[in-house]
């Protein structure tokens, strides 16, 4: 039984990779990018006995279509 590769899959690109890696891994599952997402990554911190959250870093999502 053969499976099937979904019509749509999200790539994140990851903690100490480039966007181009990401894309060009996108490239070798057959996949094209269609949209771009981006979201914060926060953290929160105690500080003089206050939370504080604050943004640790900024996530992308690639959303891929199947060529």
């Amino acid at each position: 039984m053969d499976k099937k590769k979904p019509k749509k899959k999200k790539f994140e690109v990851l903690e100490n990779e480039s966007i181009s890696s990401c894309l060009d891994r996108m490239k070798e599952e057959g996949y094209m990018p269609v949209r771009r997402m981006e979201e914060p990554v926060f953290q929160e911190n105690t500080r003089n006995g206050k939370k504080e959250v604050e943004v640790l870093r900024q996530r992308v999502i690639f959303e891929g279509k199947l060529q």
